[in-house]
């Protein structure tokens, strides 16, 4: 018989103690006991059930123990049906190579040259290649030849504005610092090409004119902290013209001086030609017309070229150039004047293609390759404007893209004949081999194969319009050549070994 005094059963004493260990698996039972015993149950069923009901409670409570802890989070499944999503790649810090300074130096060697515009070249005013920042006037003349979406994102630039470019792109540099004591690499914003070219063609200009505005720059910065310190080892330039403008041995030589003064022997320069055999130049694109805002516009422009109907088998832009022996360019022409509809030629002479794009560009939207001889220099501007619009370059000297632009197209033999064609000029001037030979003997499927590489290297080629660059981690050729030189300081390359 159940006890009928108010004085539980020792069983359920027992339930309620282990109970009270487990407060978290639900209610005291004290109700269900007395409920139990109201109705006159047996105290030993009674005790038999709740003891069964707790037992289930205390393998739960034990199991659970026994589990890891990550069963019990939900987690968003890692692959949906029919589509691998690859682990996000972890994040590196955006100035692993340390922060970079920008001197504020004294206007007349930047903002002054850009106030005297229309004095820096003694033919033409050179006020609307400086406007937009230096991506000069809007290519109006583009319409119907590039989407229409894209317009806004096409000027008329000149080739030799990439000092403004960095400038601006460097002053709202994620990495920027106004602290001095806390960088690693230090930007000079002297626009020597500016300052350099207005004198280039005058019949007038003294070596010491052509010298003056450098000379004074070094004047100044051997006056600054850091460079004292450095000698320079840890600081940066860009020149706006090619290397061989700033390296006049004689005083009636072409150009400027200023890379052969003592001051600038440690410091790093980013130009559109290097001289192969500085470590101290480094070669960055020419800068070209197409100045994207956003990682999309990119896409759909490489979209665009990709899947373009090429109508003509080669393309070239240039001009003979009479007054010297041979030339190689007159050989292109003639050979092309020579292959009917397969090469279609613009005659650029006289300054005809210019900044001025629509003509240029429409020839290589339209052309499966486009001949790269080498320029006045060993490198043109045509290669970039080339490669951008889908066309795969021909090459024909080493020094014109193999060994200029190494942080921005591979150049080992293997890797770049995926992005270009290299014909030995020595071969074509003999007879040896023909341009169109050679480029007849390629079959479609590696034309479309080199294409798409040419296509994937586009956005290196680019000057985004946008001051923080691109969106989406995609990056251009401001941001290759920055993270370069913060790189190269960083492992010591740009120091005294």
């Amino acid at each position: 018989m159940s006890p009928r005094s108010g004085t539980p059963p020792p069983e359920t004493r027992l339930l309620k103690k282990l109970w009270s260990a487990m407060p978290m698996y639900g209610p005291d039972l004290s109700g269900w006991v007395c409920a139990f015993q109201s109705i006159n149950f047996a105290s030993r069923h009674c005790a038999l059930l709740i003891f069964t009901v707790l037992s289930l409670q205390l393998l739960l409570f034990l199991s659970t123990r026994s589990l890891p802890s990550s069963l019990f989070i939900f987690r968003r499944p890692a692959v949906t049906v029919g589509i691998a999503v690859a682990p996000a790649p972890a994040t590196a810090a955006p100035c692993d190579y340390g922060l970079l300074y920008v001197y504020d130096i004294p206007p007349k060697f930047n903002k002054e040259l850009i106030t005297d515009c229309s004095g820096l070249n003694p033919w033409v005013s050179r006020c609307d290649a400086l406007s937009n920042g230096g991506f000069g006037a809007r290519a109006a003349d583009l319409a119907g030849i590039v989407p229409d979406s894209l317009m806004s994102s096409w000027f008329s630039t000149d080739q030799f504005i990439a000092e403004l470019i960095f400038h601006r792109r460097l002053l709202a540099h994620r990495c920027g610092t106004r602290n001095p004591s806390a960088a690693s690499a230090f930007y000079i914003p002297f626009y020597a090409g500016l300052a350099v070219g207005k004198h280039l063609w005058s019949s007038t200009s003294t070596s010491h004119e052509r010298d003056r505005t450098c000379t004074d720059l070094l004047r100044w910065i051997d006056s600054q902290s850091p460079w004292r310190k450095s000698g320079g080892w840890d600081h940066f330039i860009t020149l706006g013209r090619i290397t061989w403008d700033f390296r006049r041995s004689h005083d009636r030589d072409w150009g400027g001086s200023f890379l052969h003064m003592p001051g600038m022997a440690n410091v790093t320069r980013l130009l559109i030609e290097r001289n192969p055999w500085d470590d101290r130049d480094v070669g960055i694109p020419y800068p070209i017309g197409f100045h994207p805002q956003s990682a999309a516009e990119v896409r759909e422009w490489q979209a665009f070229v990709m899947n373009r109907t090429r109508s003509t088998l080669i393309s070239f832009a240039g001009a003979a150039r009479a007054s010297i022996k041979d030339d190689f360019r007159g050989l292109l022409l003639s050979e092309c004047a020579g292959a009917g509809g397969a090469c279609r030629a613009v005659d650029c002479s006289g300054g005809r293609c210019g900044n001025r794009s629509a003509e240029t560009l429409s020839l290589f939207l339209d052309s499966v390759f486009c001949l790269q001889p080498r320029g006045d220099s060993f490198t043109r501007r045509s290669m970039f404007d080339c490669m951008v619009a889908g066309a795969i370059p021909v090459i024909f000297w080493r020094r014109s893209a193999y060994e200029q632009y190494t942080w921005y197209l591979p150049g080992e033999e293997e890797e770049a004949g995926q992005w270009s064609v290299f014909i030995d000029r020595r071969e074509v001037r003999s007879g040896a081999v023909s341009v169109r030979g050679v480029l007849d003997g390629i079959g479609e499927e590696k034309i479309r194969r080199m294409r798409g590489r040419v296509v994937d290297l586009i956005p290196k080629l680019l000057y985004a319009r946008a001051e923080e660059g691109l969106d989406e981690g995609m990056e251009d050729a401001f941001d290759v050549a920055v993270q370069g030189v913060l790189r190269r300081f960083h492992q010591g390359n740009g120091y005294r070994q």
